[in-house]
């Protein structure tokens, strides 16, 4: 029987230890009551009732004690990703990190020693850097090309700018903040890069499945086979079916040298999977797809009037966007400085957002809009935007 699914529906986060919500004030200033929060990438969604339905049952048993047996979880994952990205995974590839942020540290760890590179294809998700410079490594920018209105990677510009140091790479697909869906040749010629150049590939893969209707994404396995021996495939179901609280993610490599690599760095961090977490991935994966399906058709209609709003506002562009649920919005053209723009959207607007900056290079003069909430928050949030520019 098919369960109801109603992303209208109003659900008051307040008070919840949200950090969408209720950090707002902390962080900009906004009472979280009369403001609309457009920045931390969750959404505003109840996640596949399966999970709420795993969650429940765990708690009327009422012993929560040390999780064990990943055998179900990890035929959840193998199976969501031969079914939904035609990729065929071995159980003995998978480890169970606390999110893929944690997954990254232990890459960087893993793979590289303090000094030495780490390429970024820059804008992109604020938290690899911080995690690469946190543990004493270098992060060298390759500053992605706009071309046609959305990004491309210059590969022979980067390999103009190598140092000889670099010994990681770190790529964002689909790509965060740009919305971009890498094409194959695209996957294929980064692979030939880090072949020619000796250097692990880390395909951070977490938004892989909020891929909008039309569009094909490809994970590099796939894409290039051929660069299996050092390849590390970062996925999740936190931002897929909103479980992000469950700090649950996988790290899938093929190759047993590199593998073996990463579990020594695993084994040293003394971590094990949450009971909570594990719980919530098995049951989305094994029974979240029609949700997923319902939900993309919402975010696509909440990309849609997002972006026709912005773009009727003289000098601000809005990318493409052909994956996830977060825009990125260019307001170099409205010829307001950075803080005045900031101002009008956060302060005047009271909406808060990422800033671009934070993204590095590239990322000036761009805000960061997360549009996975009420279609009315879309709405509200496109009228203020319109009355504060204006001017």
């Amino acid at each position: 029987m098919s369960e109801t699914i109603n992303f209208d529906e109003q659900i008051d986060r307040i008070g919840t230890h949200s950090i969408k919500w209720d950090m707002m004030e902390t962080y900009y200033g906004l009472k979280p009551e009369e403001s609309l929060p457009m920045w931390v990438a969750d959404m505003d969604f109840k996640p596949p009732q399966a999970v709420k339905n795993a969650l429940q049952g765990s708690v009327d048993h009422g012993v929560h004690g040390y999780f064990g047996g990943d055998t179900e979880h990890y035929q959840a994952v193998m199976g969501w990703m031969q079914k939904r990205h035609n990729w065929t995974v071995d159980e003995s590839w998978i480890s169970t990190v606390h999110g893929l942020i944690q997954g990254t540290a232990m890459c960087v760890q893993a793979y590289t020693k303090p000094g030495e590179g780490v390429i970024l294809f820059t804008p992109v998700y604020h938290a690899f850097a911080r995690i690469i410079k946190a543990n004493d490594r270098e992060v060298i920018e390759s500053p992605l090309e706009i071309q046609d209105g959305i990004y491309r990677m210059n590969l022979d510009l980067l390999a103009s700018q190598l140092k000889g140091h670099e010994k990681l790479m770190i790529l964002c697909s689909p790509h965060n903040p740009g919305g971009r869906v890498w094409t194959v040749e695209e996957l294929k010629a980064v692979a030939d890069f880090c072949v020619e150049h000796d250097l692990v590939l880390v395909s951070d893969e977490i938004h892989h499945d909020l891929v909008f209707s039309g569009v094909i994404h490809t994970v590099m396995p796939l894409a290039a086979p051929e660069i299996s021996s050092r390849l590390v495939m970062l996925t999740a179901g936190s931002k897929t079916f909103n479980i992000a609280g469950g700090l649950t993610g996988n790290v899938i490599i093929e190759d047993k040298a590199l593998r073996q690599k990463f579990l020594k760095v695993h084994a040293a961090s003394g971590t094990s999977p949450t009971r909570y977490g594990v719980l919530m991935a098995t049951a989305a994966y094994s029974q979240g797809e029609e949700w997923l399906e319902s939900l993309l058709v919402y975010l696509d209609e909440n990309r849609r009037l997002l972006d026709e709003g912005l773009s009727s506002i003289d000098g601000v562009v809005s990318m493409p966007m052909a994956s996830t649920y977060l825009a990125w919005v260019d307001f170099s053209g409205t010829g307001l400085s950075t803080a005045e723009v900031i101002n009008k959207v956060q302060k005047e607007a009271k909406i808060a957002t990422n800033v671009g900056s934070m993204f590095g290079s590239g990322g000036d003069g761009y805000l960061r809009f997360n549009f996975a909430c009420r279609r009315e928050v879309i709405e509200q949030a496109v009228e203020r935007l319109k009355k504060v520019f204006a001017s």
